[in-house]
């Protein structure tokens, strides 16, 4: 298997509060809570051990809290490349409602100085090279600019690594310019980056295809419910998935996102990789947490998922 570096610049602790229905400005009972060490990457990195591949974890991490993600790298056998920053990680809370509604109540997280992102620019200096891919995912901490983080970009694929890129906004938009090998955003995280306000499903495909032809090789549309759209070598294809009961949506992008790579590098089928990935985000909407921990159940979602080609 593969062995792949990914990025997570503003990790999170989660703590997920499930209950029936919000009513705001009123008192809520939860029906349970859950905590995690988590960040856009740190998801991907757990799909992406759990199809077997051997994953370094890197970034910021605040000092005052750090506990958590380094029970969990231990936990998973990550290689650890976190940069430790002074403060805390931010904490986030999520409300996760019945019908799968969530509602996102997130901290700000630490400042991240100059020397701490220049301690980080020379650690991925010395490690990328001996990876095969590298994921980029999740938002920016205060004190990084979209500038530097450009810059990042610029010298991961410089160094000659798949760059797999999965932001938004200001991110986003800074990351676009670099032509990363991959991009998985959904309609309105592209809408805004490509500044297209109530797009047309063809302003969209214009867009996408704007976009690869600047470099972008795969454009991974994700769609919710309503599955996925994967623009890439092979064409255009759509998948999916079978309706299932909703626990929580956290997490099943970075799930789609990780089994899509899986299948990329392993020299998949673009129908076959696609069929998975949407099976894996699938299974991740149906629970609280991050990884995959059914395989029979996986194994009846990848059979039901449709995935037919749009050209």
């Amino acid at each position: 298997m593969a062995r792949i570096l990914t990025l997570t610049l503003n990790p999170a602790l989660d703590l997920t509060v499930s209950l029936d229905t919000l009513q705001p400005g009123n008192v809520n009972r939860s029906l349970g809570m859950t905590s995690h060490a988590a960040g856009k990457g740190l998801n991907v990195a757990q799909v992406l051990a759990d199809l077997g591949h051997k994953v370094t974890v890197s970034g910021f991490l605040g000092q005052a809290n750090v506990a958590p993600f380094e029970q969990l790298i231990h936990r998973r056998g990550f290689t650890d490349a976190f940069v430790r920053v002074p403060g805390e990680t931010r904490s986030n809370i999520k409300l996760a409602e019945r019908d799968g509604r969530i509602t996102d109540l997130n901290g700000p997280g630490p400042e991240v100085g100059e020397a701490h992102q220049a301690q980080l620019l020379a650690q991925l200096e010395e490690i990328a090279a001996g990876h095969d891919a590298v994921v980029v995912a999740g938002s920016l901490p205060r004190g990084v600019t979209v500038e530097w983080f450009a810059a990042l970009l610029r010298r991961l694929t410089a160094s000659g690594l798949p760059v797999a890129l999965d932001t938004s906004g200001a991110a986003l938009r800074a990351g676009l310019t670099v032509s990363p090998w991959l991009i998985k955003p959904n309609e309105e995280e592209l809408a805004e980056a490509c500044e297209l306000e109530a797009p047309s499903a063809e302003q969209l495909n214009v867009a996408i295809g704007t976009l690869r032809a600047a470099g972008v090789e795969h454009v991974v549309l994700s769609r919710g419910s309503q599955g996925a759209d994967w623009f890439g070598p092979h064409g255009v294809l759509n998948a999916r998935p079978p309706q299932v009961e909703v626990a929580s949506t956290v997490g099943a992008g970075d799930s789609l996102l990780a089994a899509t790579l899986h299948g990329l590098l392993s020299d998949w089928p673009a129908e076959r990789t696609l069929r998975l990935a949407t099976a894996v985000a699938a299974q991740a909407v149906t629970q609280i947490g991050f990884g995959i921990h059914d395989r029979q159940q996986l194994a009846r979602l990848e059979a039901a998922v449709t995935v037919t080609s749009k050209q």
